[in-house]
């Protein structure tokens, strides 16, 4: 059988990205970027979310919450894969990186400079229709599934705040 080039082949890095802002904006987040770039390198989401408890609230009234902004890492991978899910490709340098990159988001946006910001790591399983189907391999339930273009896509863990800044050390 002959090798098909790689256009023929989805973009499985993208899809997964796009699970994850679907998930994202499900849960009342609203995405503002998708694959942010600079020299310092890339985010691929970037969302904010409004707090229901934004406004008073009963222990200090005049408190005003400022939305969250969240800078999502999406690891997607197939089963039996080599660094753990992704988890071990979020190195510290990696994660200098983000911080960095998230700075110049910030100093482009500075209308966003008040918001509280974390940096979120998702995780992203996926693997061939074709084959035989496995089960997932750790015991926590999908938190949104979808099949395309072929491949059945799981996003399997999301993990807030996954990292302290780099900034703040």
């Amino acid at each position: 059988m002959a090798n098909l080039p790689p256009s023929h082949y989805p973009d499985i890095g993208q899809i997964g990205e796009d699970l994850v802002a679907q998930w994202l904006e499900s849960t009342d987040w609203v995405i503002l970027h998708r694959r942010f770039s600079c020299r310092w390198g890339e985010i691929d989401i970037i969302a904010q979310h409004h707090d229901c408890n934004s406004g008073k609230n009963a222990i200090s009234p005049n408190f005003t919450q400022y939305p969250t902004l969240a800078f999502v890492e999406v690891k997607t991978r197939s089963f039996g894969n080599w660094d753990a899910g992704g988890r071990s490709a979020i190195t510290l340098q990696k994660q200098t990186k983000l911080s960095r990159t998230a700075g110049i988001f910030l100093a482009e946006f500075p209308q966003m400079a008040d918001c509280a910001c974390r940096f979120d790591v998702a995780i992203v399983y996926c693997q061939p229709i074709s084959k035989q189907p496995r089960q997932l391999t750790t015991a926590h339930q999908a938190l949104i599934s979808a099949s395309v273009a072929g491949y059945q896509f799981y996003l399997q863990e999301y993990i807030p705040a996954a990292f302290d800044s780099a900034m703040d050390s």
